[in-house]
């Protein structure tokens, strides 16, 4: 044996106290001649703390959550009421360090557009839709961005995305051979889109199958009885509006007998 060390190591807390570890590590010489390595130090268990780490493997793990749920600066304040010293950095740092990257070839992926700045600046988000995990942040939305990173990748078999024609003119140039689908999201929002406009062409005919209906207040809910009488004083006040529109009465006066406190959107209805 060389010699010793102190090694501290700071652990989850316990009943509101912090806890350190102080852990005495031996350093051994190496009797192989050929051997660079001169001094070695021996290795604690993997799952209590890596070489070089501060904090064991559970703190360590707490902080990546951390960091990952809340960001920078809210998880530090966060983690200081649980009385884990971790500055925003340490977080940041953990996170990046802890990053999984992708290490199989991609098979399918969905591609789709975000915001810096909504309104202002927008990237394209890239993900692996087996392993669900980001693999990809592109600066912008451009097809030549977007074509550039397809080609580096030409084991893509299937690509999920919008039905805009901007991503899909980079993938058929890029991977022409791919499969090309829309995806859930744009699916669901297409179907949803068109099952209103068909209710809003349809509107006039509902009104009047539903104003023919008969009401019975007695089998409603407390919350649709409210909801009910809301209904009639509504249409009770736009029939005495509309009755005295047709005597000519003008819109100042208007308000004042229904008891309105503005007049907008009187006029025109």
């Amino acid at each position: 044996m060389h010699s010793r060390y102190t090694r501290t190591l700071s652990d989850l807390p316990v009943a509101g106290r912090r806890v350190v570890i102080t852990v005495s590590v031996r350093r051994f010489r190496c009797i192989e001649p050929k051997c660079r390595t001169k001094v070695f130090a021996e290795r604690l268990e993997p799952d209590l703390a890596t070489a070089y780490a501060r904090r064991t493997g559970r703190l360590e793990t707490l902080v990546h959550h951390l960091g990952l749920a809340l960001g920078g600066r809210p998880a530090e304040s966060f983690a200081r009421r649980l009385m884990v010293p971790a500055s925003r950095d340490t977080m940041l740092r953990t996170v990046r360090r802890r990053a999984q990257r992708p290490t199989e070839p991609l098979n399918v992926i969905g591609i789709d557009d975000w915001a810096f700045r909504r309104g202002h600046r927008y990237g394209t988000l890239i993900c692996d839709l087996e392993r669900r995990r980001v693999v990809a942040l592109l600066p912008d939305r451009e097809s030549g961005t977007v074509e550039a990173w397809l080609s580096a990748h030409p084991e893509i078999a299937v690509l999920a995305r919008d039905r805009g024609g901007g991503y899909g003119e980079a993938a058929t140039r890029a991977l022409p051979m791919a499969t090309q689908v829309a995806d859930r999201w744009h699916l669901m929002e297409n179907a949803s889109a068109t099952f209103l406009d068909a209710v809003r062409k349809s509107m006039a005919a509902i009104r009047v199958a539903v104003g023919a209906a008969t009401i019975d207040p007695d089998r409603l809910t407390c919350a649709e009885r409210l909801q009910y009488e809301g209904y009639r004083r509504r249409m009770a006040t736009a029939e005495a509006i509309l009755t005295l529109s047709r005597q000519g009465l003008p819109i100042r006066q208007i308000v004042r007998t229904t008891g309105l406190r503005s007049a907008d959107g009187v006029s025109g209805r």
